[in-house]
């Protein structure tokens, strides 16, 4: 066979070994920017906020500034042994009301943080069982996020509210059983008996 033919078949073979070469890369090429383009496209968290029900965090840092109420600081039982009321908030991180009552919470948690136990309750985080008792937050759990119990200094129910709840609803509770004067009275956390400025609420 000529030598002549011969390599022009090679450099025919060699040019299509090439030109596929070059093909599969560019194809290639486009298919992983294809398939990031997706994978950017269909994270929820890059494009959660906090009118949607994406998870993007822990919405109490994200939303409230305080992402140190998650976990809380205390268990129920504990509360209840050191006689003090606690507020229960059941949520969950991609819940839209949630977010938006994660501020409600944590301005509770300003005015009442240091006389009352605010516990945010993740109920993902709530073990599956068939019964709870008292001092299990499980217990008082209806299903519904976001949802609001608070228990007196005798561990008794005193409010118990599904969904966002306004501040001033919870605060109104909240000076009744540290028998504080009503809002329309008073601004401050001022007790009813003394009329005196109560320190041990807003140290």
């Amino acid at each position: 066979m000529n030598i002549r033919l011969l390599h022009f078949r090679f450099g025919i073979l060699a040019a299509y070994r090439r030109s596929w070469r070059h093909l599969f890369d560019r194809y290639l090429l486009r298919l992983i920017a294809c398939l990031g383009l997706l994978l950017l496209l269909g994270t929820p968290s890059a494009l959660a906020g906090i009118n949607d029900d994406y998870f993007d965090g822990n919405i109490f840092a994200l939303y409230a500034g305080n992402g140190s109420l998650v976990p809380p600081k205390v268990t129920l039982a504990e509360s209840f042994a050191r006689k003090k009321p606690a507020l229960l908030v059941f949520f969950v991180d991609d819940s839209s009301d949630c977010k938006q009552y994660a501020i409600v919470v944590n301005r509770l948690q300003a005015f009442y943080g240091r006389a009352a136990d605010i516990m945010p309750i993740n109920v993902d985080a709530i073990p599956e069982k068939s019964t709870f008792t008292a001092t299990e937050p499980g217990y008082y759990y209806e299903g519904v996020v976001p949802q609001t119990v608070l228990l007196n200094q005798k561990g008794e129910v005193v409010l118990n509210e599904k969904g966002k709840v306004e501040y001033e609803k919870v605060d109104d509770v909240l000076r009744e059983v540290f028998d504080l004067l009503p809002r329309s009275e008073s601004a401050e956390l001022k007790r009813r008996t003394f009329n005196e400025f109560n320190t041990e609420l807003t140290k």
